[in-house]
């Protein structure tokens, strides 16, 4: 599958993710003025275009800039508007305006009928959920996973925040950004994505395993922050079945992970965690 043309402009996109600015930094009684790095917050529009089709624009997120590409397609997919096979080619608005980088293009083999997502969606980043049309709405179909499923030993478990910590970067420069990262049974992390939004960078995960032309290859999903009924979903959408979280899950998240076959795991530290959901798939020693 192919990115389309702009795998050059993404690279430029990828450079605007942290923003210098003077602060005035207090400590111990004195102030001095200094350089900071802040994480870039940007809206991005993603458009679909089928065939013979004209640009329709289907949502706006405020995200990082960075892997916008992903984006598109992660969010595209975990929301049910079109499956893997559907996307041709990605590219960043053709039209030269200062926008240019902050509108992606999702050009799909076959027309999209939009009309049933019965949702206006306008994302901020903390929160995915916020401005769709009804509660009713929110939620995508698809099949629960198999309860059986893969296993994982608490010993890897405990070892995966370290991990994702280890390959934060921009947060490492920032201190201003969430990460989601996707490994394998045997702790071994093969996609890490970071956003200012949660929901962002579990999309910007999926879409990375869509655009390889592969299935994700990895079934533990690890966010940085608290676990939301919308990155369970997205998770089961994208056939993730272990979903864990450094911080709590909400009530609704639980809910869905248990009616979705999803094992939900939160309050992931170095002394423990808890097994909210389908506990088979964690077992004991390594």
């Amino acid at each position: 599958m192919s990115a389309g043309t702009g795998h050059a402009s993404a690279a430029g996109a990828d450079r605007r993710n942290v923003v210098a600015v003077a602060v005035t930094a207090i400590h111990g009684g004195a102030a001095r003025t200094r350089r900071d790095l802040l994480a870039a917050e940007e809206p991005l529009e993603i458009r679909t275009v089928g065939p013979g089709q004209e640009p329709v624009a289907v949502a706006v997120t405020m995200r990082t800039p960075g892997h916008d590409f992903e984006l598109a397609a992660g969010f595209l997919l975990t929301e049910g508007l079109l499956r893997a096979g559907d996307i041709a080619t990605i590219t960043y608005c053709q039209e030269p305006n200062e926008q240019r980088y902050n509108i992606v293009n999702v050009h799909t083999r076959v027309p999209l009928d939009l009309s049933a997502a019965e949702r206006t969606f306008f994302t901020t980043s903390s929160c995915g959920i916020c401005g769709k049309a009804s509660l009713d709405a929110v939620a995508v179909r698809c099949d629960p996973l198999d309860p059986a499923g893969p296993v994982v030993g608490r010993a890897t478990l405990l070892g995966l925040p370290d991990a994702l910590r280890d390959r934060q970067r921009i947060f490492g420069r920032t201190g201003g950004l969430h990460a989601a990262g996707l490994f394998t049974t045997s702790g071994e992390l093969t996609v890490m994505r970071e956003d200012i939004g949660r929901h962002n960078a579990v999309d910007k995960v999926v879409g990375a395993t869509v655009l390889a032309a592969g299935p994700p290859r990895g079934e533990v999903l690890l966010v940085s922050g608290r676990l939301s009924f919308e990155i369970v979903q997205k998770a089961a959408v994208a056939g993730i079945p272990l979903v864990c979280a450094i911080s709590a899950p909400s009530s609704l998240a639980v809910q869905a992970a248990g009616e979705l076959g999803v094992t939900a795991v939160g309050f992931l530290r170095p002394e423990g965690f808890n097994v909210y959901t389908h506990p088979q798939r964690i077992a004991a020693g390594a």
